[in-house]
């Protein structure tokens, strides 16, 4: 699409940010939707996020998605937040309305589409564990128990900041049980009867590295995995629960889920419905 004097800017901020596949799968929806906008990665390091900030007033940008390591870092730079990213603590999405920057927090939408259409399951009433304590496994855990979720375990190898997640979040989320774990070999014992899903929110895997979890004495029958990273390598998470029979499936649906969400937001209008997904399985076509 041609870019004129009116076309509306929006982009994602992240330092990195040249790997991000948001772009590709933005701009083929803008495209697809007629809207004339486009999409556009910005390498913004931690000093100057500020700046940054302040750019997306002054240029009238649309609107940004934040990746790492800028999501809890831009909060108070902001105007308002929306209640459930006060509640997470985190915004991945701004929108810029007559200069006025609100945040947003699209992952948990995005993790619970992902976990509907990719494995077809409904958290509510079930037992999940997360693996992992930081921003992304707090937007998992307030996502799973406004969804229903009755009990969530929250393991980490350092123990104390899986305890520190579950302290801010307990008075908040009622009616859902939660724990803080020790990812340790004998979690299994802590965990009673098993789990009905696990959604690993960690960074285990992204170098080809295991995570150290028996996944056949932590999930119940008809269990599924949920694992948060994707790329053209399948992590041993997910060959492993292939190997346990168990339906899995990686983060490109939570991608593509939050992506959604954070368009609806700045055009008011959902996204094309499959374009985003289409785009970015066929750059893995490319590769």
């Amino acid at each position: 699409m041609p870019i004129t004097g009116s076309t509306r800017i929006v982009g994602i901020f992240g330092d990195p940010v040249a790997h991000s596949l948001s772009p590709a799968m933005q701009n083929a929806a803008l495209q697809e939707a007629g809207i004339d906008a486009v999409y556009v990665p910005f390498h913004v390091t931690p000093a100057q996020l500020c700046d940054a900030v302040c750019a997306v007033r002054a240029l009238q940008i649309s609107g940004v998605n934040l990746t790492i390591p800028h999501k809890e870092a831009v909060c108070p730079l902001l105007d308002e937040l929306d209640p459930i990213a006060t509640l997470i603590g985190a915004v991945n999405t701004i929108v810029n309305r007559d200069g006025r920057l609100y945040g947003y927090n699209t992952d948990g939408l995005g993790l619970l589409r992902a976990v509907t259409e990719d494995l077809g399951v409904d958290v509510s009433g079930r037992r999940v564990l997360i693996v992992g304590a930081g921003g992304a496994a707090r937007a998992a855990v307030v996502a799973l128990s406004r969804a229903g979720a009755v009990w969530i375990g929250v393991t980490n190898r350092t123990l104390e900041r899986a305890e520190d997640l579950i302290a801010s979040l307990a008075p908040k989320l009622e009616g859902t049980a939660l724990a803080a774990l020790q990812l340790a070999a004998d979690l299994p014992v802590h965990l009673g009867d098993g789990v009905d899903l696990l959604v690993n929110c960690s960074a285990v895997g992204l170098k080809g590295e295991a995570l150290a979890l028996p996944l056949e004495l932590c999930m119940r029958p008809g269990g599924a995995v949920y694992d948060m990273i994707y790329g053209p390598s399948t992590t041993p998470l997910v060959t492993a629960a292939r190997a346990a029979g168990l339906p899995v499936a990686d983060g490109l649906g939570m991608l593509v889920g939050q992506g959604e969400e954070a368009f609806r937001l700045w055009f008011a209008e959902p996204a094309p419905a499959g374009i985003m997904r289409t785009a970015i399985e066929c750059l893995g076509c490319e590769k």
